[in-house]
Order: structure tokens, then C-alpha cells, then sequence
């Protein structure tokens, strides 16, 4: 039972607890009577944990492996086969996008002996702004800002305030991996940028692959340690608050050590085929 799915029993439950499970065990007649902690115990024991779940989706781009090679070799230092120059540049970037500011209540009390720290249930809500950063692969190196929403135009600053920095302003080119978000997505925005930059040269990720996305990674970061519990009177303080945040973290980052190549993109490919044919 603890194998299948509720809706199998005609029960209208969207996963089993141990408590569902003894219930339903003594309801049709396995046992006469059973605890959940019995449940759990034998459970615990097999490594089966029902009431637990975890989403995933089937990639529907039939150029997913060719686009997300293209970005893992570019975490490799190659492209096209050959490996990048001293003045090549890889930088992911992407938006954080709905980032509140919520006035708490009552103030917010730091931890003490005995006590964690207390943050108020009720707040108000001050708006909400979008964080756009750009992480350079190779060299830890971020830029960011907020604006008030996102769109071509807030995106395109963020790129303009990288490219007008070195090395990058002189860099022979500037792979720029994003994601498909309506911002910097399709032909016309490729055009725009080699329009105004003509060294960026634009990766997009096939779609359903942010997990590929390096900036990703600093972006939970970021929502770990500086917007979680948030508290903020207003859109200007929290503002401040992520750009410090960036500041302080860009002092002490280094790359991240990215494990993931092609040939484990073929195994997870080949398996999902697996579970496609087996469904």
C-alpha cells in the first residue's frame, strides 16, 4: 500500500501519512489493529517515505541535449570544440522577479539564550520590486540591480552595466547564457544585443532548464540568507539591503564547482526515454 498511490484505494487523499496508512490497513482487514508509529517504524526501515514527493517534468524541446551541451561546455571552457581564450567571458544572468517588501507588525526580536529569533505573522505589504544579476562563470564576479519590473528595457541595462566595465568592454566575446523569459528570449533580442554589443554572443538554455543556470544558484543564496524572514519597511531599504547582500557575498565567492558534463546529461536523457516508454 505504502508503494501506490491513495487514488489506487479510491481514497481522496493526495499522498499517504503513517496515520493514513495504519487506518486503512485496519479498514480492510489487514490487521486488526496498527499503529502510525508502527507504520513508520517499518518504513523507516525500507528507506520508504510515502508523504514525501518531488516535482520533475519531462523536457519537450527535441533540441534539449544540443542546446544544454552548448552551455555545459561553456562551464567546461570550450566552444565549438575548441577551448576559450583569455579573453573569452561566460556570464549567466537572470531575474528574481516579485521580490516583496513586507512591514511586519511588531518588530522583529533576534535569537537569545533559550530563544530563537521572532518574527511577526502579520505584515504589510510595501510593493515589490525585480533583482536582475549577472554571474561571471570564471571569476565570481557579479553585477546587479533593482527595478521597479522587469522587461526589455530593465534587462538590457543590466547587460549594459556589464559591458561597460572591463574586461569585459574589450573582451573578444561575452557568452551570455539566459534562460527563455519574455525579456531577452527569440531573434529580435539576439539582434538587439549584437546591435549594441557586438562581442556578446547569446546561449539560450532550452526551455525547463533553469536548473542549468548558474545565477540560479546565487539566487538561492541570496533568498537563504538575506530574504528569508523578510522584513522590510519599504522598497528602498530592501533595494539596499540585496545590493549589500551582493556586495558582501561577490567578497568572499568563488566558482562554484560545477559537476554536471555531457555524459551525465546523456544518462538523465536516456533514463527519462526509459520512463517515457515504461509510462
Amino acid at each position: 500500500m505504502a508503494c501506490e498511490l491513495p487514488s489506487v484505494y479510491g481514497l481522496p487523499l493526495s499522498r499517504f501519512s503513517a496515520a493514513e496508512l495504519a487506518r486503512e490497513a485496519v479498514t480492510r482487514g489487514i490487521v486488526a489493529t496498527i499503529s502510525g508509529a508502527t507504520v513508520w517504524r517499518w518504513l523507516h526501515q525500507d528507506a520508504i517515505r510515502p508523504w514525501q514527493y518531488r516535482s520533475w517534468i519531462f523536457p519537450r524541446d527535441p533540441d534539449f541535449a544540443a542546446k544544454a551541451g552548448r552551455v555545459l561546455d561553456l562551464y567546461a571552457g570550450v566552444w565549438e570544440n575548441a577551448p576559450l581564450g583569455p579573453d573569452d567571458f561566460v556570464l549567466c544572468a537572470d531575474e528574481k522577479t516579485s521580490i516583496q517588501a513586507r512591514a511586519r507588525r511588531h518588530e522583529t526580536l533576534p535569537p537569545g539564550p533559550g530563544e530563537t529569533a521572532r518574527v511577526e505573522h502579520e505584515y504589510q505589504r510595501r510593493g515589490a520590486l525585480v533583482y536582475l544579476a549577472a554571474w561571471d562563470v570564471q571569476r565570481a564576479k557579479l553585477f546587479g540591480r533593482c527595478e521597479p519590473r522587469s522587461g526589455i528595457a530593465a534587462f538590457d541595462r543590466l547587460l549594459a552595466q556589464v559591458m561597460a566595465q572591463e574586461p569585459y568592454a574589450s573582451a573578444r566575446r561575452v557568452f551570455l547564457i539566459t534562460d527563455n523569459g519574455s525579456s531577452h528570449r527569440g531573434a529580435r533580442c539576439v539582434a538587439r544585443w549584437r546591435a549594441q554589443w557586438p562581442t556578446v554572443i547569446p546561449v539560450h538554455l532550452p526551455v525547463h532548464a533553469s536548473w542549468l543556470d548558474q545565477v540560479e544558484i546565487y539566487f538561492s543564496v541570496l533568498q537563504r540568507k538575506a530574504l528569508t524572514p523578510n522584513d522590510f519597511a519599504d522598497l528602498e531599504l530592501l533595494a539596499q539591503h540585496i545590493l549589500e547582500f551582493q556586495q558582501r557575498y561577490e567578497a568572499i565567492a568563488k566558482p562554484f564547482e560545477w559537476k554536471f558534463t555531457r555524459q551525465d546529461l546523456a544518462a538523465l536523457l536516456a533514463n527519462l526515454d526509459k520512463s517515457q516508454l515504461a509510462a
